[in-house]
Parts: C-alpha cells; structure tokens; sequence
C-alpha cells in the first residue's frame, strides 16, 4: 500500500461468532462498517482482542479477505502474528503478504519466555522473510518479554520493522523510545486507559480495544489531541476512562464483546476456553456499561477537523 503510515487509530478489531462459536461474517462487516464510518486509520485481524489462539489459519484467510474487500484500499488492513515457533511465524508473513495483507503486528515467541537475543533472532527472521511493514508489540505485563531499548537497537537494522504497539503501561517508555531513536520507530499506544497521555507525549497512533464498541468516541479523542484540542478531549476520555479500563482486564474480551452488544456491534459470543461471562461479574460489567451508555456524548464535532 503507497503511503502507509503507522499512525491513528487502528482497531485491534474483535472476531464475531454466532452461537455455535463459528463465524458470523454479517456481524463482523456491521462491526467494520462502523469502524469505518467513524474514520478510523487501519484496521488489525487476529490480535488478543480478535480471539487469536482460537481462530484457524483458514478463518484468518477469511477475515482478511472480507476486510479487505470492505476497505477497498482506503486504510491499511494488518495482519496480527503470535507464533510458538518461528517457521510458523515467517510461513504466516509469507501467506499474509501473499493475501494482500499490508502490514503486520508481531508479538514475540508465545508460551517459550524468549531470552533477549532469541527474541531478536526470532522478530530478525519474520523481518527478513517479507517486504512488509512490522510492528512490534511490546507487552511484558501478559507476554512477560519485555523488547528493550537495545534489542530495538539491534531491530533498527530491518527498515520493514519500523513501529511498536507500547503496551509497557510506562508512559514514560514514550518519551524514552523518542529521545533514543528519534522518529525511527513510530509508535502506537496498546493500552486504553493511557492513550490520551501517550498521544500527549508523541505517540502517533493508539491500537484501541474499547474502539470496538465505540468507533466515533475513541477516533474523536484521537483526533481532538492531534489538533490540539485538549479540553474536548479531556472532556470525552474522562467519560471513557472506566469504559476503557474493561480493556485492562484477563477477561478483556468478554468484557468488550458486551459493550458490542449494548452498542448494536457484536453478538456477543466469544470462543472457547473463553466462556461468557455470568453472575455477580457479569452484573458489574453490564453497571459499567449502562452508565457510561446513559452518560455517553453525542456532541462529537471531530469530523470537521478531518
């Protein structure tokens, strides 16, 4: 894709499913339509929030080609990989080059705690298999590796791996990543509840969760902080704040599968071991989600600073 930039709002778009846990395409293009709609800046498949360790490499073929059908070239659509091995991660480079994919997010060696050097090796192989750009997504709170600022020092070798999804929950990793590399390596926020203060502090993008259920609130704070538009979005993300802070959570999919719900963009299904959730945690979720909905704004004006 010409003009590819890493930077916006990009959907770490969830994986909709009918009952019987197989995919339910019409509510996951309702979903991409609105996200759409709402002006977001890329569009990423198969992340943690697209239910990743249970969806087949077919379905992945799937969703690929349906979004990028309905994007129809106008915003990047990246393919997330989380491997165990490294063969399977540079053959899924490969295939999701070769299906038209524009970018990947690369998370580092699942279920084997990598040591500094393998990781690197291990991101070096995937880079050097594809002409794709690669984003990197450094989160050692559940991935527990941790990509520092020498191991991105050896990474800035591969011109193709050239962003990082900073999901350190250290808003100072911002500033720290900029005053050591300068504009080299973009970056985009992982985490909800600090994206505002790490657009603050020169983050180009925010990989959003919440964005699923609320597309126009999410790409509104984006766009109000990069014009300088500080109050409005203040303003919006202090209403969002408990929403957003659904997305810190292990049961962060269900949890957003729910506002999908209650927001008319999602079945609400999520697929096992993932179980719905039930009881007393589901009364709590559904209390967060009902009042942020009875307090929700809908002054947006964002759209014309677009």
């Amino acid at each position: 894709m010409k003009n590819f930039k890493w930077e916006g709002v990009m959907p770490a778009i969830t994986t909709q499913f009918d009952k019987d846990y197989q995919l339910d395409l019409n509510a996951f293009k309702i979903n991409l339509d609105a996200q759409l709609s709402a002006g977001v800046h890329g569009i990423i498949l198969g992340g943690t929030l697209g239910e990743a360790s249970t969806i087949t490499v077919s379905e992945r073929t799937i969703l690929l080609a349906t979004t990028l059908e309905q994007v129809e070239g106008k915003i990047p659509v990246i393919m997330n990989i989380a491997e165990q091995s490294t063969t399977d991660a540079v053959n899924l480079a490969q295939k999701a080059e070769a299906e038209g994919s524009n970018g990947i997010m690369l998370l580092p060696p699942m279920r084997y705690k990598a040591t500094d050097y393998e990781t690197v090796s291990y991101f070096s192989s995937v880079a050097e298999s594809t002409s794709l750009p690669i984003m990197i997504y450094n989160n050692p709170v559940d991935y527990k590796i941790e990509v520092t600022l020498e191991m991105f020092e050896k990474l800035s070798k591969h011109k193709n791996i050239n962003a990082v999804k900073e999901s350190t929950r250290d808003t100072t990793n911002v500033t720290r990543m900029i005053n050591h590399f300068g504009d080299r390596f973009k970056i985009l926020c992982g985490v909800d509840t600090i994206a505002m203060e790490c657009l603050m502090m020169g983050a180009t993008g925010w990989v959003a969760g919440l964005v699923d259920a609320f597309p126009e609130e999410t790409v509104a704070i984006y766009t109000y902080c990069k014009v300088g538009q500080w109050d409005k979005a203040r303003e919006i993300f202090r209403w969002f704040l408990p929403l957003l802070e659904l997305d810190i959570s292990p049961q962060l999919v269900q949890n957003i599968k729910l506002c999908e719900v209650a927001t008319g963009l999602g079945t609400g299904y999520v697929r096992p071991p993932r179980i719905q959730l039930s009881g007393k945690v589901h009364e709590n979720v559904g209390n967060i989600i009902k009042k942020g909905l009875e307090t929700r704004p809908y002054d947006l004006d964002y759209k014309k600073y677009i």
